[in-house]
């Protein structure tokens, strides 16, 4: 729990009773490598932190599963349409290797946001969060993908250390081959 308070305190610094009704409302959760977190066709009920491990989300398009984004370590996770709007998800996350969370029920959620210090944390939550999406939708469609790649190795290196070859080249729109050569050109 220490991970997310420090995260939460980051943002926002809360007062004791925030900080106590956060340790009783998110619950850790254990997901073993390849368990489905968040499953397609069905209404996203949760919010995850990840304590530790590696979780990919990714969709099927032409039966084929193509990875969207790779979660890591100290990361808030959620199928933002499914859960925001409580709608049937069009996207899968699915645990790469053990995982660690603590989940945070919708319901949960909104009596939290009853509280004026976690009220304050979501809100400059969601603008940075909202913010580094703009901003990386913006740029990362007009990048190569060796600009891709480094911008991952640069920015977020836990995806490239972690996470499985044919996934990050599915993340970058490229084939494992073609992965393997923009990382032997950079090395």
């Amino acid at each position: 729990m220490t991970e997310l308070l420090n995260v939460i305190n980051s943002f926002q610094v809360l007062d004791l009773e925030t900080e106590q009704l956060i340790r009783k409302y998110f619950i850790e959760e254990r997901f073993k490598k390849n368990d489905v977190i968040i499953q397609e066709g069905k209404i996203c009920s949760k919010i995850y932190f990840i304590k530790s491990g590696l979780v990919r989300r990714f969709c099927l398009e032409d039966g084929e599963e193509v990875t969207k984004w790779i979660y890591t370590d100290n990361q808030f996770m959620t199928s933002l349409t499914s859960y925001f709007e409580q709608k049937i998800s069009f996207e899968n996350f699915q645990a790469s290797e053990e995982t660690i969370v603590y989940s945070l029920s919708y319901q949960d959620e909104l009596t939290l946001l009853e509280y004026p210090l976690f009220s304050k944390f979501h809100i400059k939550l969601l603008r940075l969060y909202l913010s580094r999406l703009n901003e990386f939708h913006h740029f990362y469609t007009s990048m190569s993908a060796q600009e891709k790649y480094l911008y991952l190795l640069n920015s977020l290196p836990q995806i490239v250390l972690k996470a499985k070859l044919k996934d990050v080249a599915s993340l970058l729109g490229v084939s494992p081959e073609t992965l393997s050569r923009i990382r032997a050109q950079i090395n």
